[in-house]
């Protein structure tokens, strides 16, 4: 591993000493989700070339299968299963319901992929907002918060940070992993040539929608601690601005390498956060801050369709090449 790698991880790992709760619950600790959720569509988009809109979806299903099977504040719904059984389920059901979705959309490519992943994302927000019987529609459930384990209160600012950062490791571990497993590595030869991968003897169908599956794993994960952090989930968590926010996290850090929906993530969550405070310093109305969010989007957009991460690579790529040949030192400030 790069060493700046190592030094990342350490910082993150002292972060408690250096940020106050805030940072760490609300910034820190929700990009790490985010870049969950947005890790497991670039792992789809990146090494599988399937663009998939249902990831915040497969997440909010997680989450409120969480709030159903355990405890919340709707006693008449929630079955108060322990957390040992329930948080499994809600992955498996999650993960069902993924590789259903995976079945249905791995037998389109390009813009057929994504339209078909947004009517499911679409369809899944409208069930639960008119179902009341199982997801108390449009008002959802409060009070799901996690067990209490050890005798911590894992929703406190710091456990949870250290809870979502283990999470956020182990599945940008895994990714890099499978990555470069033979499975992962045949879904990228199916990416770029699905007929040779054929002709080759592979089951390119089956590659596509056991990568669905994987993914949704990362997503239901990441939807768990999202109802965690909130306290609460309701039709909003899927809502089709929450799937595209998905989608522009991905899309702004890179699809190119695992690190990128992190990187995007944190700017996201960066801009959403303090973007109204900047809006109403410049006399515009505070709640307009997707504006600053799509402007951000189309200038990484417009300078580096690879994102936050094709703009480094460049600019590294800038000053290798205006390095003095002999001592290799020199370059672009």
């Amino acid at each position: 591993m790069p060493l700046s790698y190592w030094v990342v991880g350490i910082v993150l790992l002292f972060m408690p000493v250096l940020a106050n709760d805030f940072v760490l619950f609300q910034i820190l600790g929700w990009s790490f989700i985010l870049g969950m959720i947005a890790l497991s569509l670039m792992f789809l988009g990146g090494y599988g070339g399937m663009v998939s809109l249902a990831q915040m979806s497969i997440a909010a299903l997680a989450g409120y299968m969480v709030a159903i099977l355990g405890t919340s504040g709707v006693q008449a719904i929630s079955l108060h299963w322990p957390w040992w059984l329930y948080v499994p389920v809600a992955i498996i059901v999650a993960a069902i319901f993924a590789t259903m979705i995976g079945a249905l959309a791995v037998r389109t490519e390009g813009i057929y992929t994504i339209m078909i992943t947004l009517a499911i994302a679409a369809a899944f927000f409208y069930f639960t907002r008119q179902n009341y019987t199982i997801f108390n529609g449009y008002s959802g459930f409060a009070n799901v918060v996690p067990p209490e384990l050890f005798g911590i209160n894992w929703r406190r600012p710091i456990p949870f940070y250290y809870l979502a950062l283990f999470c956020a490791a182990i599945s940008y571990l895994v990714v890099v992993y499978v990555s470069r497993s033979p499975f992962g590595l045949a879904l990228q030869g199916v990416r770029d040539n699905p007929r040779r991968m054929a002709a080759l003897g592979f089951n390119v169908v089956m590659h596509r929608v056991v990568a669905y599956t994987f993914a949704s794993v990362i997503a239901a994960v990441a939807g768990i601690l999202l109802v965690w952090q909130n306290a609460q989930i309701s039709p909003g968590t899927a809502g089709l601005p929450a799937v595209i926010d998905i989608l522009v996290i991905a899309i702004v850090g890179g699809l190119a390498r695992p690190i990128g929906p992190f990187i995007g993530a944190l700017i996201y969550v960066l801009l959403r956060t303090f973007s109204p405070d900047v809006l109403l310093t410049l006399g515009l109305p505070g709640d307009r801050f997707k504006l600053m969010i799509g402007l951000g989007f189309l200038a990484v957009v417009y300078w580096s369709p690879d994102g936050v991460l094709g703009l480094w690579d460049r600019w590294r790529t800038h000053r290798r090449k205006a390095a003095d040949p002999l001592t290799g030192q020199g370059g672009a400030p």
